[in-house]
């Protein structure tokens, strides 16, 4: 892609996750950084995860430690933000959020921000709960919509925003029946697996994070597809997860001897491996290798994992809530049944075990080669390229 030079450079500080960290937020950081780098602007990271004591420069990117308030860093926002302004003085600086904005709420940093503030915010309830109302009224905040859901939600509300989905590097994900290994050997997705090539396999590829509401509904999909592989024995599951809740999360193994599942049939991810960083390649190949991604969660902001899958040409399972049809042009629908969210004062939908078993046993019948219109509707609405020309551009050239 050719090389653009602003006539508007800024000097921005974005408040998310490192850009090397292998979640949601760390990948849009990552992918939404080296874009405007390249477009001239100055990038650095003020990050609430992924580095810890030092500062370090990443692909071009200045990447700030952790604060020290807990898990938002909230308290070294503003200093991180003003040195990045004080080093690049002839571009002009703006905060940008990547992540929940409804923790910035309360913290004493926020109030001597003099630096205008761009925040991508997920809503993954209903309606707009009131601390994201909040923030985003502020004066000195414009909010951007990371999906259509969210930006029905916020005119609903009555709040002037922009509507930027995430993006997919649809030239990464995309069907990949093979990669080569550490020791250069060709395996497919389903060797990296440990699955049989002649299964069915689903997969669930989503963060084990949280302890009250678990909003990803691992108990409900195990649940689902434990009932589902009872009567079908070439039926398999893999995990892509951290499985025992050291990351902040939950044991799953308690939940899987509840719901009577074959463990004989059931894999997970190296820990070790997935710790450390498994490579997009290898993600491609695993996705491909799956029938059928399990993912209808409470809510999301957008889904990034059914997105994924999507590029490679893997159908998936989604709740019809919140941002979770949008991403899918080829696959199903479950319903779900109201729950409410006392933190957020909102509300969350969880999917029905049943419909997502039905679900199950539709794609278990149904074909099993890769989607062509699964992956033709990622690269149509979500290709990284696309998001960043068509949205971020035309929206940092305004400001």
């Amino acid at each position: 892609m050719p090389k653009f030079r602003t006539s508007n450079p800024l000097a921005a500080t974005i408040i998310s996750n490192a850009p090397w960290a292998a979640t949601g937020y760390g990948t849009q950081t990552k992918q939404l950084a080296l874009r405007m780098i390249r477009d001239g602007h100055s990038m650095a990271v003020s990050n609430n995860y992924g580095l810890e004591a030092t500062s370090t420069v990443w692909e071009g990117i200045e990447v700030y430690p952790k604060g020290g308030d807990g898990a938002y860093s909230n308290d070294i926002v503003v200093a991180n933000a003003k040195d990045w302004s004080r080093r690049n003085p002839k571009a002009k600086p703006v905060i940008f959020t990547l992540y929940d904005c409804w923790v910035f709420l309360g913290h004493p940093s926020w109030d001597k921000v003099d630096i205008p503030i761009v925040s991508w915010v997920p809503i993954d309830h209903m309606p707009t709960p009131p601390k994201v109302r909040k923030w985003l009224e502020r004066e000195d905040v414009t909010p951007v919509a990371m999906s259509h859901y969210g930006s029905a939600q916020l005119a609903a509300a009555g709040i002037d925003h922009h509507c930027i989905p995430h993006g997919i590097e649809t030239s990464l994900y995309k069907p990949t029946p093979t990669v080569r290994d550490a020791g250069g050997v060709r395996r497919t997705g389903r060797e990296l697996m440990g699955v049989p090539e002649d299964a069915h396999v689903t997969g669930i590829i989503n963060a084990n994070k949280g302890t009250a509401i678990i909003r990803k509904a691992f108990a409900e999909q195990l649940m689902a597809w434990a009932i589902f592989a009872k009567d079908r024995p070439d039926a398999w599951l893999y995990l892509h997860t951290e499985f025992g809740g050291g990351m902040g999360g939950i044991p799953l193994q308690p939940i899987l001897d509840a719901v009577g599942a074959p463990m004989d049939r059931v894999r997970k991810v190296n820990q070790y491996q997935f710790r450390v960083g498994v490579p997009d390649e290898a993600m491609a190949a695993i996705y491909t290798g799956l029938d059928v991604l399990m993912a209808p969660t409470l809510g999301e902001g957008f889904g990034l994992t059914v997105a994924e899958a999507g590029a490679c040409g893997t159908r998936a399972i989604v709740q019809d809530f919140t941002a979770q049809p949008e991403l899918i042009a080829d696959g199903w629908l479950v319903g779900g049944q109201p729950l409410w969210d006392p933190a957020q004062e909102a509300w969350f939908s969880i999917p029905s075990v049943p419909q997502i078993g039905e679900a199950l046993a539709l794609a278990y019948d149904g074909p099993r080669e890769t989607s062509e219109k699964a992956r033709q509707h990622i690269v149509d609405k979500y290709d990284a390229d696309m998001i960043y020309e068509t949205g971020w551009r035309p929206l940092w050239e305004s400001l």
